[in-house]
């Protein structure tokens, strides 16, 4: 097949998966969860891999809907820092199914509160080290911390050991070595943190696609 031609159906696919991904959300309300698997390479497949999330789901992202400019958009940390994504820029960065969470009626109050504390971390550093409390975020850092405030300061997720190691191992991922080894930091194992897959199991919010 012509290389243009080839160039054609690359373009089409794309545009048809961001359509389909799109396509498959509900309608979004303020304070929704989006998780996503994320194909960034070695990282995200280890961070899956120890991670499980809903339905045996893979998720190495998340995101917070919130009402900005009369529309919903997606507050998340990725990147450099913490910002703000329209829904389609959001859908089509990865061609898998995204699931929706959202708060169960009992913690529905909790949803604006959050909503606003992930707005005004708008341009925090992205937390490259993975480690809680240290004036940055990660992105599931950034939702255990809009939920907290929103709940009165009281822990609404929960955090949990981290690990960097393979399932029933006690060996580093080569990738996490890597990384740590390039960032000049210490893997730092064992230290609490919060991921993607576990929020996702929490019994405070129920997956609605």
């Amino acid at each position: 097949m012509p290389t243009r031609s080839l160039r054609i159906v690359a373009f089409v696919a794309i545009i048809f998966a961001s359509i389909s991904s799109h396509a498959q959300l509900p309608p979004l309300q303020e304070g929704d969860l989006l998780f996503q698997n994320l194909d960034c390479g070695p990282l995200c497949d280890a961070i899956e891999e120890v991670t499980n999330g809903y339905d045996d789901s893979s998720f190495s992202h998340i995101g917070l809907a919130v009402l900005k400019h009369d529309s919903i958009m997606v507050v998340e940390a990725i990147g450099k820092d913490v910002h703000l994504t329209t829904i389609d820029k959001f859908t089509a960065r990865s061609p898998h199914k995204i699931y929706v969470g959202r708060l169960k009626k009992p913690y529905q109050k909790l949803a604006h509160p959050a909503a606003t504390y992930a707005i005004s971390s708008i341009g925090v550093p992205y937390d490259d080290v993975f480690i809680y409390n240290n004036n940055k975020y990660y992105c599931s850092e950034l939702v255990y911390d809009a939920f907290k405030k929103a709940n009165n300061n009281k822990p609404f997720f929960s955090l949990r050991p981290m690990t960097f190691c393979k399932p029933q191992s006690k060996d580093f991922y080569p990738a996490w070595i890597d990384y740590y080894k390039k960032i000049g930091k210490p893997i730092p194992q064992g230290k609490p943190g919060i991921n993607p897959g576990g929020i996702s199991l929490s019994s405070k919010i129920e997956i609605i696609n």
